[in-house]
C-alpha cells in the first residue's frame, strides 16, 4: 500500500491554481437566495470587479461551466454554422478550439506555426489583406498557450486587423493569462474575451465568463450565431446585472469576492510584476538544468525552418530545456520545459508527485511524455516556488533525468536581483 507523503502537496500544475485560504474561508458559508438583494449586491460588486480585471466597460457575462464552457458560449452567440473563422495556432489548446468549432459547422482555418516561437502577426496581416470578400468572420487567438509555455502578443494581432482594414472579430482566449499578466480588452479591440475561475482568479473549478463588445452583442442581439440557449446572451441579458440558465454558482461568487479583494489590495501591476518576477526565476533554473547560464541566449539564434509548424520537438540531450524558445512570448504564468532525448517525464513526474509531494504539469497532446510543465501563477510566492523548483531538481536526480545540478540557486540568484 503506498502512503501518501506527509505535510502539505506542493501544486505547481498550471491550472486548477491554489486556492488562498481567504477564498476557501469565503466560500465556507451559508447558501443565500440568488434573487435576494443581499447576494445581488455580492453579484454586482463580482461583475465591477471583474470588469477591472478584464479592462472593459463593456458587457460581461459569467456561466457555471469551465472555460471550455465559455469557448462555446462565445462561438454559439457569433458565429452561425457555415461561418468562416482563422484560429492562431500555438499548441494543444488552440487544437482543442478548433475542434470546438468545426463541431459546430463552422469552416475553421489554422495559421500554422512552430509551437515553439508561434505566429508572426505580418501573417496575419497579410491573410487578412488577401480575404477581399471578408469571408473570414472571426480571429481566435489564445493569449497564453498553457500547453506550451507561449503567449501571443493580442495587441498586436489587433493591429494586424486594422492594418488590413478587416472588420472580423477577435476572440481572444485569456483562460490562463488572465489576472497574471496584462490584458486590456477594450484597449486591444478584442471583441470576445474568455476566462476561467482556476487560474490566476485563485478560485475552484467550475466558473467562466465572456468579456462582450458591443459589435458582438449587436450580432446575438440580432439573431446571428447558431441555435443555442444555456449560453444565449440574449437570453442572459434579462436581468441585471445578468440572469443565469439555471441556478446561480453562489459559493463560487463568495469565493470571487474574496479573490477580486485579494487582487486589488496587493493592485493588478503589483500582481503583474510578481508573476513576472517568479517566472523570470523558473526560467533560470531551466536554463541552469541545461547546462546554460541565465544570460545565455535560450534560442541559441536558431529560427523556424520555412514551412516548419506543428510542436518541434527537436531536444538537446545534455539536459532540460525551455519549450518556447522566443524570449519575447515567454509566459508568466506557465514555464513548459522539453526532456532530453530518450527520457520520459512521466516517470519523472510520478517520482516528484508520489515521492516528495509536489505536482508538475505533463505534456498535453502531442508533447506528451516529453514536457513537463510548471505553473506559477495564481496564488504563490517566492518560498513556494523555490521549494518546488529545489523538489524538481531531486525528482530529476532520483529519476535518473540528465541535468546540471544548481538551479535553485540560480532561480535564488534571479530573484535576489529583481
Amino acid at each position: 500500500m503506498s502512503i501518501r507523503p506527509r505535510g502539505r502537496q506542493f501544486f505547481n500544475n498550471p491550472g486548477p491554481t491554489n486556492i488562498p485560504d481567504k477564498v476557501l474561508r469565503a466560500i465556507d458559508r451559508p447558501v443565500l437566495d440568488f434573487l435576494s438583494e443581499e447576494f445581488l449586491e455580492i453579484h454586482r460588486a463580482c461583475f465591477q470587479g471583474l470588469k477591472r480585471v478584464l479592462k472593459t466597460e463593456q458587457q460581461l457575462f459569467m456561466y457555471a461551466s469551465s472555460g471550455h464552457g465559455a469557448w462555446e458560449a462565445s462561438t454559439a452567440n457569433v458565429f452561425a454554422a457555415g461561418d468562416k473563422v482563422l484560429m492562431i495556432e500555438s499548441g494543444y489548446f488552440s487544437e482543442s478550439w478548433t475542434m470546438m468549432c468545426r463541431k459546430f459547422g463552422l469552416e475553421v482555418e489554422v495559421m500554422e506555426s512552430d509551437w515553439r516561437h508561434g505566429v508572426d502577426p505580418a501573417a496575419i496581416e497579410q491573410r487578412l489583406r488577401s480575404d477581399t470578400a471578408h469571408e473570414i468572420k472571426g480571429v481566435l487567438v489564445v493569449h497564453n498557450e498553457t500547453a506550451t509555455g507561449l503567449s501571443h502578443p493580442v495587441k498586436d494581432v489587433r493591429k494586424a486587423m486594422d492594418a488590413a482594414r478587416h472588420p472580423a472579430l477577435l476572440l481572444a482566449d485569456t483562460i490562463s493569462s488572465l489576472a497574471c499578466f496584462d490584458f486590456r480588452m477594450d484597449e486591444w479591440g478584442v471583441d470576445v474575451a474568455v476566462g476561467g475561475s482556476q487560474k490566476g482568479l485563485m478560485l475552484p473549478t467550475g466558473m467562466s465568463l465572456t468579456g462582450v463588445s458591443e459589435k458582438a452583442m449587436a450580432i446575438s442581439a440580432k439573431g446571428g450565431g447558431a441555435p443555442r440557449h444555456y449560453w444565449d446572451w440574449r437570453e442572459m441579458k434579462a436581468r441585471d446585472p445578468q440572469r443565469f440558465i439555471g441556478t446561480t454558482p453562489v459559493h463560487h461568487f463568495f469565493g470571487l469576492q474574496a479573490s477580486l479583494a485579494l487582487l486589488e489590495e496587493e493592485g493588478l501591476d503589483a500582481v503583474f510584476a510578481r508573476h513576472a518576477r517568479l517566472a523570470r526565476a523558473t526560467r533560470a533554473a531551466v536554463r541552469h538544468w541545461g547546462g546554460l547560464n541565465d544570460t545565455s541566449d535560450p534560442t541559441n539564434g536558431t529560427k523556424p525552418a520555412q514551412g516548419e509548424r506543428g510542436p518541434n520537438l527537436t531536444a538537446a540531450i545534455n539536459g532540460p530545456e525551455l519549450y518556447c524558445r522566443d524570449p519575447a512570448r515567454y509566459s508568466d504564468s506557465v514555464t513548459a520545459v522539453l526532456a532530453p532525448e530518450g527520457h520520459n517525464v512521466d516517470k519523472f513526474r510520478k517520482v516528484a508527485l508520489e515521492r516528495f509531494n509536489l505536482s508538475l504539469g505533463g505534456g498535453l497532446g502531442p508533447l506528451g511524455g516529453r514536457v513537463f510543465r510548471i505553473g506559477h501563477m495564481g496564488d504563490l510566492n517566492e518560498p513556494m516556488l523555490l521549494g518546488a523548483l529545489a523538489t524538481t531538481e531531486l525528482a530529476m536526480k532520483v529519476s535518473g533525468m540528465p541535468h546540471r545540478p544548481g538551479g535553485a540557486e540560480a532561480a535564488v540568484e534571479s530573484l535576489a536581483k529583481d
